[in-house]
């Protein structure tokens, strides 16, 4: 005798609904634009931190033409430092020429600026009323076209006593 044995019916559970690939693409695109975001983030404090950073040189070497004046006291009073920014701004490593201790102070400093920032240059002028203007410029450009230095010069001016 056979007997058959039954088995209820199944009930159908209802369709599960979880990612599709639709969901994960919009997923997808979400973060990718987010990174893409993150990478510009990331590039602007790039600059930003190299811009502080030339500010920074050019702040140091401003008091360091202003020691030197403060030590050589009398010709920097008798107008021995007075000098307009070189053009062409000499080389990084070029040889300190002889002279006076100004000349030579003069000499090394604007070896410092080319040596420390790019196509750095600069000038000092003693006022009448003893205030020594410091002017001290260099080419901001990080990425050159065609070999051709870029536009965004930058400029820093210090006024100190002497």
């Amino acid at each position: 005798m056979s007997t058959k044995h039954t088995f209820p019916e199944r009930t159908r559970l209802p369709v599960e609904s979880g990612f599709s690939l639709l969901e994960v693409l919009i997923a997808l695109l979400v973060l990718s634009i987010g990174l893409l975001g993150l990478a510009g983030l990331q590039a602007n404090a790039v600059a930003f931190n190299h811009s502080a950073y030339m500010r920074t040189q050019a702040t140091n070497l401003a008091y360091d033409i202003s020691d030197r004046m403060r030590t050589n006291r009398q010709a920097a009073l008798d107008g021995d430092y007075d000098h307009e920014a070189p053009s062409p701004a000499p080389a990084c490593g070029s040889a300190i020429p002889s002279g006076t201790i100004a000349e030579r102070d003069i000499a090394a400093w604007h070896i410092a600026l080319s040596c420390a920032l790019p196509n750095g240059n600069g000038s000092v002028e003693l006022g009448a009323d003893g205030r020594l203007t410091i002017t001290i410029s260099w080419d901001e450009t990080r990425f050159e076209e065609d070999g051709v230095a870029g536009d965004d010069v930058e400029q820093f001016v210090m006024v100190v006593g002497l």
